[in-house]
């Protein structure tokens, strides 16, 4: 499943759930019949790869949980817009009848929590030492847990061996998260493959305009000193519109300026051989390694400031919540704690190719995934960064990422501190 590519809930939507969440204070979840009876709605199919590794964890919650629960989910795959799914959780919110237990955007956890949705499931949760910071910080809101993240994510450079070595590309000397390389010495690839092959050497996603804008470049943002807000949450200006972030951005523009990207790639353009490289997810392995096995690739850490020399790189998923409203709540934390749990973490990692949001589980796997997934996981364990956690984190994420797609229109864009500037200044409305 592409989880990052298409993970951003709507604005408007968003403020819905925050009008209407807080004046339900009476409410039907699940099948209130059944005390050990618990409903689970999650945001895909059935038949995909994530769905199949849920369908055998009900199976073995039900059969192994000793207290008598049973569970049920409920599969409401999501669109390519964020309908659906997201859909049916507002019409659940304006009808008392959410489910007992939730998937969510984790990056969302606050703007849940603060409008009541959520309900705090901290003495639910066990082994929560072995959880990463990150998966602990995004799920984190007034100092209580109020979702557990069930994988973790990272983003790198996928590239085509054969490709880069027929541009005479040294492949012994590409960057490795120890030795990672910085703005300039990307932008020298890009040029080299861009020259060669007389077109675009990267799809960095531009044309996703969803929450992939604000997760995969906020890292350059950091990288070069910026943030999208200060560190108390309060302001983003001093900290979206300083020297770093005008780094960062000036380097996300000149992938267009210079010709080295396109806002209108090709569809699995990557893929097919049309791109030599492509800034993307764990994801796409699982694509590559089922439908495009001829393809011959390697995995490299992201760009980072030729100022820091500070590698930074995206971190964050989906996660499980505990429905306010539900009147099962032993139930509903029993299934989240086991749903997130060293074995059931590390099956989704495994039948999802997605990042571990365990400690144990992500040394267990070190040793038995593919080395492009080895990138992946020892650059989110090094360098890894969560988003900010805020109320009003969806409208700000939209702020960011129109940031990023305005940067692209280079001539109507050809101020990058003005811009930045203007963007600050749009984010501190939605600040306290």
């Amino acid at each position: 499943m592409k989880i990052f590519k298409k993970t951003t809930v709507a604005v408007a939507l968003l403020s819905t759930f925050v009008l209407t969440a807080c004046g339900n204070s009476s409410s039907s979840s699940g099948n209130d019949s059944d005390e050990k009876s618990v409903i689970l709605w999650v945001q895909y199919s059935e038949e995909s790869a994530e769905g199949q590794v849920m369908a055998q964890s009900i199976k073995d919650f039900n059969a192994n949980n000793g207290k008598g629960y049973t569970a049920k989910v409920e599969y409401i795959p999501r669109s390519g817009s964020g309908g659906g799914y997201e859909d049916k959780v507002n019409a659940a919110l304006t009808t008392n009848t959410l489910p007992d237990v939730l998937t969510l955007d984790g990056p969302n956890t606050a703007a849940y929590a603060k409008s009541g949705i959520l309900a705090p499931i901290d003495e639910y949760i066990s082994n929560r030492d072995d959880l990463l910071p990150s998966i602990v910080e995004e799920g984190t809101y007034d100092g209580k847990l109020y979702s557990l993240g069930y994988s973790e994510s990272g983003v790198g450079i996928f590239y085509n061996k054969k490709m880069l070595q027929d541009a005479g590309v040294d492949l012994a000397s590409l960057p490795t998260v120890d030795k990672p390389w910085t703005y300039d010495q990307y932008n020298t690839l890009f040029a080299t493959l861009t020259k060669h092959y007389n077109k675009p050497a990267i799809d960095v996603g531009f044309d996703d305009h969803s929450e992939w804008l604000m997760y995969a470049f906020t890292p350059f943002i950091w990288s070069s000193g910026g943030d999208v807000v200060t560190e108390d949450g309060t302001k983003s200006t001093g900290a979206f519109d300083n020297a770093g972030s005008v780094e960062a951005f000036t380097f996300i523009q000149g992938l267009i300026k210079n010709g080295y990207s396109t806002i209108t790639p090709e569809k699995n353009g990557f893929q097919t051989g049309v791109y030599p490289l492509k800034m993307t997810g764990s994801w796409t392995m699982q694509e590559m390694d089922s439908q495009y096995k001829d393809v011959e690739y390697g995995v490299l850490p992201l760009p980072m400031s030729p100022k820091t020399k500070k590698l930074v790189s995206p971190t964050g998923s989906w996660a499980y919540g505990m429905s306010r409203t539900t009147k099962k709540k032993e139930a509903a934390g029993a299934l989240i704690d086991f749903l997130g749990s060293e074995q059931e973490v590390y099956d989704m990692s495994v039948g999802n190719s997605v990042l571990p949001s365990r400690k144990s589980t992500s040394d267990r796997l070190a040793t038995e995934v593919s080395e492009q997934m080895k990138v992946l996981l020892e650059q989110n364990a090094k360098t890894g960064q969560a988003r900010p956690v805020l109320v009003n984190y969806p409208q700000v994420s939209r702020v960011v990422q129109n940031a990023v797609t305005e940067v692209t229109y280079t001539d109507q864009n050809p101020d990058v501190a003005a811009l930045l500037k203007q963007k600050a200044q749009e984010i501190d409305g939605f600040l306290p």
